[in-house]
């Protein structure tokens, strides 16, 4: 079955909304395999959502219609299922009451414009799962069938996961089960990872499954999601973890979590298994690094805590860095010395450079000295980071984490 995703709305035009619904939405659809191979954007013009849908009808099996069930004038994906349909849109009764008593449960008036959201074409029907006061629908027609879902994020994605999807897959007739894993790694560009799982790829392209994706990450790295397909999920899920395990052979340090995992989670994780507690001395940074580990649930049982030293003299004062030049690997590792001194920590993170725009002690902007040290020893390196200031902060912090990381793999080895 192919599907695709129809997203209404001028403001997703202008650029003054991301339509991030749509790669959910896309994202969603491949891990149940189905296919999507168009996603479209239209205005809120009556006319064009009308041709939209008719276009995607010719190509697509199936409709999701993002966006326009809300109760204003502008609100045109009704009156659009209806055209198509070639039916007047009538209210409904019970979804009037539904819609009344939604306002009531939170002690607010409902404004007469709701009504609207409770009209919809004869031959369609509500989705059963309502979580605001606009409905989803359901349009079969001729030439497939049309799914009209609101534009609310949270909304949107309650109706795909508890009604939409399955039945898609039931409309499908296929009775496969999709299991899917992502490798994270970090270390290597998205060339250098397809130039390495080259040989890989071109024999699952022969076997046709599981398949591989790469998926670019920005400063969070590169994903390489595993996908397949079996005729029920405790098969799928073994495919898929069989491949995993191929995979990090393969990869080796460069795979440093899964799924959700991230940089950050990873080294902690790494650091509790050890009994290690963690501190960090910030400088170009800015105590971006801290935050990032204090995000992770549980952090307190290794993160102590972090001192932010921007300025050369707080550098001297707070953690012994010598006199001097600052964008140095020598005071990188005082720094780091020296927050594991004062937080009291087995281990110690410092980053120290140039954010930029402008140069410092004649180092262009990206140039970042960062330094770790643990029981088993110590490392210092400098990197000139790409971007503008942010990024450079952001790489400098994950970069700083995967010294460390693969430091104490070094030592496990």
């Amino acid at each position: 079955m192919n599907v695709e995703v129809v997203a209404v709305g001028t403001e997703l035009l202008l650029g003054q909304i991301v339509d991030t619904n749509s790669s959910w939405i896309g994202e969603q659809l491949a891990l149940v395999g189905l296919n999507s191979h168009f996603q479209t954007k239209v205005g809120d013009n009556l006319g064009r959502i009308v041709d939209t849908l008719s276009r995607a009808l010719e190509r697509s099996d199936a409709v999701i219609v993002c966006g326009g069930l809300g109760p204003t004038q502008d609100d045109l994906t009704r009156e659009a299922l209806a055209e198509l349909a070639g039916e007047q849109l009538d209210e409904d009764e019970t979804m009037i009451d539904t819609i009344t008593a939604m306002f009531g449960e939170r002690g607010r008036r409902m404004p007469m414009n709701n009504l609207n959201q409770a009209r919809k074409p004869a031959s369609a029907e509500f989705i059963p799962v309502q979580p605001g006061t606009a409905p989803g629908l359901v349009l079969p027609l001729q030439k497939g069938v049309v799914y009209a879902v609101p534009g609310v994020p949270w909304e949107m994605k309650e109706m795909l996961s508890g009604y939409v999807l399955s039945d898609l897959s039931r409309r499908s007739g296929d009775p496969a089960a999709i299991a899917s894993r992502t490798l994270r790694t970090w270390g290597e560009s998205e060339s250098g990872l397809d130039e390495l799982l080259a040989p890989r790829m071109a024999e699952l392209d022969q076997l046709g499954n599981p398949t591989l994706a790469f998926l670019a990450s920005g400063v969070e790295g590169l994903k390489v999601r595993i996908t397949a397909k079996a005729a029920d999920t405790a098969t799928a899920t073994s495919i898929v973890d069989d491949e995993a395990d191929r995979l990090r052979t393969l990869l080796g340090p460069l795979v440093f979590g899964t799924d959700h995992d991230n940089m950050e989670s990873a080294v902690l994780a790494m650091l509790e298994a050890r009994g290690h507690t963690l501190g960090v001395a910030e400088s170009l940074t800015g105590g971006l690094l801290g935050s990032r580990l204090a995000s992770v649930p549980g952090a307190s049982a290794v993160f102590r805590g972090g001192i932010v030293a921007y300025h050369p003299e707080v550098k001297q004062q707070l953690l012994d860095v010598p006199v001097g030049p600052v964008v140095t690997e020598t005071v990188a590792l005082a720094m780091a010395r020296g927050a594991c001194a004062r937080l009291g920590t087995e281990v110690g993170l410092a980053t120290t450079g140039v954010a930029g725009p402008d140069a410092l002690e004649g180092h262009s902007p990206g140039t970042v000295c960062m330094a770790a040290v643990w029981p088993g020893g110590e490392a210092a390196i400098t990197l000139k980071l790409p971007g503008g200031r942010q990024q450079v902060r952001e790489f400098a912090c994950i970069s700083v984490l995967d010294l460390l990381r693969r430091r104490l793999m070094t030592d496990d080895a």
